[in-house]
């Protein structure tokens, strides 16, 4: 059998069959031309034609179990980085101060995406209020703790938004 032969009998079932599994239209368009490259790179290993559609498939299947084992390695480091940088900003003198003075609505929506985590249309969802709304208190949330951390601290921010500088909590120390 030929690759223009098992295009012609399988690649609209194929590539709903992609789409389904996936539930994104541009991973299911590159895992379907993957597909179709190890099928016509590895034609000669079908022997039965009228085996060729379980074959096709177990490609396709294959190919998607790739994408989910590298995408799941992805989030897991993810998670790693945001324990790190909790972690990091916590040993800053005042962090807690700052985060506890915040006025409630900013506290609220720092405290469930930085510190527990949570995404931000769940946190949208959980208050009742719209995804933008979440982004805005958020944002001002930021804005208010950058100003306590010049102000008292003396500490600057380098151009990507990360704190540098050494500690001097003198100045607002009770």
């Amino acid at each position: 059998m030929e690759t223009q032969k098992i295009w012609n009998n399988f690649n609209n079932e194929l590539y709903f069959f992609i789409l389904k599994k996936v539930k994104n239209k541009e991973v299911s368009n590159d895992i379907f031309q993957n597909t179709f490259l190890k099928i016509h790179e590895n034609l000669s290993q079908l022997k039965n034609d009228e085996k060729a559609r379980a074959w096709v498939f177990q490609i396709a299947r294959n190919e998607i179990a790739n994408y989910f084992n590298k995408e799941s390695v992805y989030v897991e480091n993810l998670e790693d980085n945001k324990e790190n940088e909790v972690e990091e900003y916590q040993n800053i003198c005042c962090f807690d101060k700052f985060i506890n003075d915040l006025p409630e609505i900013y506290k609220q929506v720092i405290e469930l995406v930085y510190i527990q985590g949570k995404k931000q249309n769940d946190i949208a969802t959980e208050l009742d209020i719209s995804l933008e709304n979440v982004k805005a208190r958020i944002k001002r949330a930021k804005d208010i703790l950058k100003k306590n951390f010049n102000e008292c601290c003396k500490y600057e921010f380098d151009k990507n938004g990360k704190l540098i500088g050494e500690s001097n909590c003198s100045n607002c120390k009770p």
